[in-house]
């Protein structure tokens, strides 16, 4: 099981790569991760929707409400302009987290 901190630290970044694929409703996005993670990652209401609002309080999202015949309203999410440019810099981030990961667990330890 993945820490909820390791989790929390990776939500932003794989919010805005979905929605930078296109617009999309919580429970969508929900399921999107379970199965992109294929299933590792279990993303619930109470995770998803604080870091959508704060996406959106920052400028990375937007939401409108939108009503489809013989559903209940959806509240759709979308990547704005700010939001592209934050996830070049996220992407920039993790591939250097990534990397340093990688050449550090592929290293022999020294003996002393």
């Amino acid at each position: 099981m993945i820490s909820k901190s390791l989790v929390a630290a990776s939500s932003k970044p794989l919010l805005l790569t979905i929605l930078s694929w296109g617009e999309s409703y919580g429970y969508e996005i929900i399921q999107r991760v379970a199965d992109l993670s294929g299933g590792v990652l279990e993303w619930s209401d109470g995770m998803l929707y604080p870091v959508l609002y704060k996406l959106e309080k920052d400028g990375l999202v937007q939401s409108s409400w939108r009503m489809e015949e013989g559903a209940r309203p959806r509240k759709y999410y979308s990547i704005t302009k700010k939001g592209q440019e934050e996830l070049v810099q996220e992407k920039a981030h993790w591939i250097n987290v990534n990397e340093v990961l990688q050449t550090v667990w592929n290293m022999k330890p020294s003996v002393s």
